[in-house]
């Protein structure tokens, strides 16, 4: 028996799911970890393909689409059928257009220098949207170039705390924020970053090397090599890894 049309849409998979993931707040003596849940518009495509979108506090659909299998959706996400959202949104929100307006005047202003005009765009974005990830990294930028580290470290409280910040879809914002902390010479910064990314993702090789170069940055030796360590057991050929050992080898020893 074959299914008709109406019955394969009917099937489809649409409404909230959950990720929950232990997080790391505050360091030292004053560390805990709390459990933080973040909620998505999951949508089943024609191709049997998932679009995951992350909501706003007021379930809101915002950000970009993530696109996954069911076999994925099944592993990481739980379903939350007494979740539903307001109303069902195909298009931004008057609100979300006016969030992405002013984060992309802000990276267009950044990129061209002007990091005030950038910084005024962000935190229009911002005071729409706190948790904005791009606004967040956006601004933070701004104040590490301007040498601004007092807000740049407020900054870097706000995305050391935001899962999303850590996800692929920001990769590239979240790369150059990290090696701007590191020149910054804003080394505890730096590896706090790397080791709250490795707490979503341990497996990740150039995390471990990252975390290294930050170690180092800050004059800890044994910190870096231990890093290293790790990164190389993750991919014995990575080639910068292996030549940073090395390197260390022959600070060590440098006669030999």
């Amino acid at each position: 028996m074959t299914q008709s049309p109406q019955d394969a849409a009917s099937a489809r998979i649409s409404g909230v799911f959950s990720q929950k993931k232990t997080a790391k707040i505050g360091t030292g003596t004053t560390a805990r970890k709390t459990e933080v849940v973040t909620y998505f518009l999951v949508c089943e495509r024609d191709d049997g393909q998932l679009d995951v979108q992350a909501l706003t506090a007021d379930d809101q659909p915002f950000g970009p689409k993530k696109q996954i299998g069911r076999d994925e959706l099944l592993a990481n996400y739980f379903p939350e059928p007494q979740k539903t959202l307001a109303r069902q949104v195909s298009a931004l929100s008057p609100k979300e257009m006016e969030i992405q307006k002013a984060v992309a005047r802000g990276d267009k202003f950044r990129k061209r220098g002007e990091s005030f005009t950038a910084e005024f765009e962000y935190n229009k974005a911002l005071a729409l949207d706190m948790g904005n990830v791009r606004a967040n990294f956006g601004i933070g930028l701004c104040y590490i170039a301007r040498g601004e580290q007092a807000k740049a470290r407020e900054v870097f409280e706000r995305v050391v705390h935001l899962d999303a910040a850590f996800q692929d879809e920001h990769k590239h914002l979240f790369n150059e924020f990290g090696i701007n902390l590191r020149k910054a010479g804003m080394h505890d910064e730096a590896q706090e970053y790397y080791r709250r990314a490795l707490d979503l993702s341990s497996e990740d090789e150039n995390l471990h090397y990252n975390l290294a170069r930050a170690a180092f940055g800050k004059g800890d030796v044994k910190a870096a090599a231990q890093a290293l360590a790790a990164c190389l057991a993750l991919n014995p050929e990575h080639a910068e890894a292996r030549q940073f050992v090395d390197y260390l080898k022959r600070k060590k020893n440098p006669d030999s």
